[in-house]
């Protein structure tokens, strides 16, 4: 919950994008989004969210 949180957090404030989030953190797209997914959420481009 609290990677969900943080991830969430950033791409309200800072982010408009999950690929710009990515890209300025360093960190890989894939593992974030399968950790995640794993976790039972899933990137919503049209809000910027995961849910």
């Amino acid at each position: 919950m609290m990677l969900y949180s943080a991830v969430n957090m950033k791409l309200r404030d800072s982010y408009s994008t999950l690929e710009e989030l990515c890209a300025a953190e360093g960190i890989e797209h894939e593992i974030l989004t399968d950790k995640l997914k794993r976790a039972g959420f899933e990137y919503n481009p049209e809000v910027n969210q995961f849910r």
